[in-house]
């Protein structure tokens, strides 16, 4: 449920869009723009953790989200779509934001650190397929109704979000049922004092503030501060390119260097073998960072992560007319984003505050999320100028200098998972 929404907003949405005959550079912006709800979560974050509790945000936030689908579900259907929709979106995105703010602040009330990096593997992977979900059986669900209604791409994305209200409201009353309250002795062994204690107080408006002004104060006097944030900004530069026009490439024609694929089949190769792989990267990265320690384990799984880029610019270059080369490619990419990602939010994990620990871990994401906004912004118009295969190119040159920064990181050697 944390992983779906922002699928919504950021993939899902440019297989919407190219289906409603939006060109890339309208795609990327707008995408790209709507994101920055994720970028800028932490500035209502400390909310999340000074009123109410995160299990109720979170329950909330799903029946939230439910109604949301169900009126992006209305607007496919309208005559004004693509503006209509992007309202929708936006609010979307900003109810996920939160959702997210909640669900990340949850996590740790209920894990240590040990049990953090244990699950944090498969946390990866199951977000990972949530996203495939929406890039892959919920793409094929809308092409399925389209070329059953005559080519009508309206009726087939109604449908889908229409599944989407559904799957919010399911899962919203779950959890509303089975999520353990934080502080029952049989579910939560870990919880700390001082966050407990903050969860309890009601503060006045004064007090928000100073504690505002104390989350970001603890956030930044951290040793290598500014290496920190650089390498959490730039470190996903490459992917983002690449992953934000991955599916318009396969879904433009093959006159504008496209591989011409339906959109049908767009969703089958996401949704298939895709899966599988990352589920086993995922694992394998959060085996190996309790196993070895993520000094040991940052930087070789940041270069399997970005040696997935240059497959794309293979398919573009050759264009193979069989899909193995491109399940292919696409299984290398899930499972090498499951294993880099593993690593990457173990370091997340480690530069949070015991006192502040949703807060701090909202702004870390929100500047990894400004880092995939901005050449995500520029995607589409990099298309344009450049052509899919040199673009691609781009993409894997850009994921470099975040590799770099890795050499200048304060990673302790005891900082191990297990």
């Amino acid at each position: 449920m944390e992983g779906l929404p922002y699928t919504l907003v950021n993939l899902t949405a440019v297989v919407f869009y190219k289906n409603l005959g939006a060109d890339n550079a309208f795609i990327g912006s707008v995408t790209s723009t709507l994101a920055f709800a994720w970028t800028l979560k932490f500035i209502w974050a400390p909310l999340v953790d000074l009123y109410g509790t995160r299990r109720g945000w979170i329950v909330v936030a799903q029946l939230v989200l439910a109604a949301l689908c169900a009126l992006l579900a209305v607007c496919a259907n309208m005559p004004a779509t693509i503006s209509l929709s992007v309202g929708a979106f936006a609010l979307i995105a900003l109810a996920s934001a939160t959702h997210d703010v909640a669900i990340d602040g949850y996590y740790m009330d209920v894990l240590n650190k040990q049990q953090q990096a244990v699950y944090v593997g498969v946390r990866n992977a199951i977000y990972k397929i949530a996203v495939l979900f929406g890039q892959g059986p919920l793409v094929m669900l809308a092409g399925y109704v389209a070329v059953s209604a005559g080519g009508n791409y309206s009726a087939g994305w109604a449908t889908a979000f229409s599944l989407c209200c559904v799957l919010f409201l399911l899962f919203g009353i779950l959890h509303l049922l089975i999520l353990p309250r934080v502080g029952d002795q049989n579910a939560v062994q870990s919880k700390d004092a001082s966050s407990l204690n903050n969860e309890q107080q009601k503060p006045n408006l004064l007090s928000n503030l100073k504690r505002f002004g104390s989350v970001l104060e603890t956030f930044v006097d951290q040793e290598r501060i500014a290496i920190i944030c650089l390498y959490i900004f730039i470190f996903r530069f490459g992917d983002a390119l690449m992953l934000k026009m991955s599916m318009p490439f396969l879904l433009d024609t093959k006159e504008k260097g496209g591989l011409a694929i339906s959109t049908q089949d767009v969703g089958l190769i996401y949704g298939t073998v895709g899966p599988i792989f990352l589920l086993l990267g995922g694992l394998l990265g959060g085996y190996l960072v309790a196993r070895y320690g993520l000094k040991k384990c940052l930087l070789p799984t940041a270069l399997i992560q970005s040696g997935a880029i240059p497959l794309y610019w293979a398919l573009a270059f050759f264009r193979p007319e069989s899909y193995a080369w491109i399940y292919a490619a696409n299984s290398f990419e899930q499972f090498s984003y499951g294993l880099g990602t593993a690593a990457y939010t173990v370091f997340l994990l480690s530069v949070v505050k015991p006192q502040y620990k949703a807060a701090h871990y909202a702004i870390a994401t929100a500047i990894m999320a400004f880092g995939l906004n901005v050449p995500g912004f520029f995607s589409g118009y990099m298309t344009e100028w450049f052509g899919y295969a040199n673009f691609f190119l781009v993409s894997f040159i850009a994921s470099i200098p975040g590799i770099i920064t890795i050499f200048f990181l304060p990673i302790k050697e005891e900082e191990k998972g297990a």
